[in-house]
Formats: structure tokens, C-alpha cells, sequence
């Protein structure tokens, strides 16, 4: 019997230390939040959804033009094709204005597709991008006629071309990040910054007078404006679309 007695020792030990603690436990099986919802970390730090996930609540149509194609559907914001039931195009916008913000969404759009998202948007003129600089959404491989770097994803759109992107596949979904804090802009895209400029310097007025903007007096002129979701006749999607307020 005093032989068996280390053995059982030896036993108890090893079993005790394969055994996960319940701390280990709930981190190892922790899940992220659902889409359209926040976690209590993201409530604590400010964060506001713009997207239940339901409906179109806290959005409106630009100039109140009549739409028939975005819906609400599988939690996302979609734009549809042309097609017999989407001739009424239209760009999405918030109700609510904003100065100073971090925005996020995620994002996947259709082959040889062009979308954006526009901030500081007014409604002086027929159209949101008079006023609203881009973020700009296509699929820079295979939209027709080709698409020059300023003009491509992440781009401000004409303006500003990206660095160190890194671009899920047309189809995938993206997260994508606008900060805006008083003249400086920031790009993000899937967790890196790849563009970053100063409203009003002398870099942004000469390469806006090289732009089409040269003929808009009033871009990005205004001190806060709607977030704009573009319909520019393509097919995207948006989700997890939230708002911290700077």
C-alpha cells in the first residue's frame, strides 16, 4: 500500500493541471459582439450605432428625393442594382449633423461597382458631393476603364490617394474608419491608417485646384454636415455603421 501512495500523488497532479480554470475558460470562448449592436466597452466609450440593423430609422434620403433602392435586408443597409424594381436613385443620409467624429463601418461591394461615403454634407446643391469629401468604395480591378490611384478605395476621393492599403476582395467585407476632428482627416482601412490630411493647408488647395473639386467652391467647406452613403447606381452593403462623437 505505501508503494501505491506516490503513485496516486503523481496522478492527482496531472490531472489537476490539465484542467483550464474557469478564467481560462470564458477567455478562450469569449465571442464578438453581433453585428449592429455595441459592446459595453463601445457604450462606455461613446459610441452610437447609426444602423439598428432593422431599419432606416435616423436616415433619410438626400434633398428628399424619392428611392426605391436601398433596403434593410439580412442586417444590412443595401443598394441595389438597376433593375425593373430600382430606377429612383438616391444618395442615404444621416438625420443628425456632424463636426467632429470617428467613424466606422463595414462595407463589401459588387464587381465593377463604385459607392463612397461622404461626410460634412450640406444640401446648398443638387448634389451631396458639392459639399462632402469622399471615402471612396469600387472595385478598383475591375471597374471599367480602369481607375487612377486617387480615385481608387480609401482614396479621398480625387484628392488624396492611399498608402499601405490593405483591401479585402470585392465581395469580402471591410471595416473602414473616417476621423474628423476640426481640419484633420484620417483614413482608415481594416485597422491601418492609409490616408491623412489637413482641410484648408496649402497641399489640400493645390491638389484640389488639380482636381474636379475646383469647380465646387464649397467643398469641404462646411463645419459639419450628414454622413452621406453614395448610390451611385452600383451595389454595396453597409453594417456595424457607428459614430463616436469627438
Amino acid at each position: 500500500m505505501k508503494r501505491l501512495i506516490p503513485f496516486i500523488v503523481i496522478v492527482t497532479i496531472l490531472a489537476a493541471c490539465g484542467k483550464k480554470t474557469s478564467t481560462e475558460e470564458s477567455t478562450t470562448t469569449a465571442t464578438p459582439a453581433a453585428d449592429n449592436t455595441l459592446t459595453e466597452q463601445q457604450k462606455a466609450d461613446g459610441w452610437k450605432l447609426l444602423f439598428d440593423g432593422q431599419t432606416t430609422n435616423g436616415w433619410r434620403f438626400y434633398k428628399g428625393k424619392e428611392n426605391d433602392t436601398w433596403e434593410v435586408v439580412d442586417g444590412t443597409l443595401h443598394c441595389k442594382l438597376p433593375d425593373s424594381t430600382a430606377s429612383k436613385r438616391a444618395d442615404l443620409m444621416t438625420v443628425d449633423k456632424y463636426k467632429n467624429f470617428e467613424l466606422s463601418f463595414d462595407w463589401k461591394i459588387s464587381e465593377k461597382q463604385n459607392s463612397g461615403v461622404m461626410f460634412r454634407v450640406t444640401e446648398e446643391f443638387e448634389v451631396p458631393y458639392a459639399t462632402g469629401p469622399e471615402f471612396q468604395l469600387i472595385d478598383d480591378a475591375n471597374y471599367p476603364g480602369g481607375v487612377k490611384p486617387v480615385n481608387q478605395t480609401g482614396a479621398n476621393y480625387d484628392v488624396h490617394a492611399t498608402e499601405n492599403m490593405k483591401l479585402n476582395p470585392v465581395g469580402q467585407w471591410n471595416n473602414s474608419k473616417i476621423v474628423v476632428n476640426g481640419n484633420h482627416v484620417e483614413h482608415w482601412m481594416n485597422g491601418g491608417k492609409i490616408v491623412e490630411y489637413e482641410i484648408n493647408s496649402e497641399d489640400w488647395k493645390t491638389r484640389v485646384a488639380a482636381s474636379k473639386w475646383k469647380e465646387f467652391p464649397k467643398y469641404g467647406q462646411a463645419e459639419e454636415g450628414h454622413i452621406d452613403l453614395q448610390d451611385h447606381g452600383g451595389e454595396v452593403w453597409f453594417k456595424n455603421v457607428m459614430i463616436k462623437v469627438l
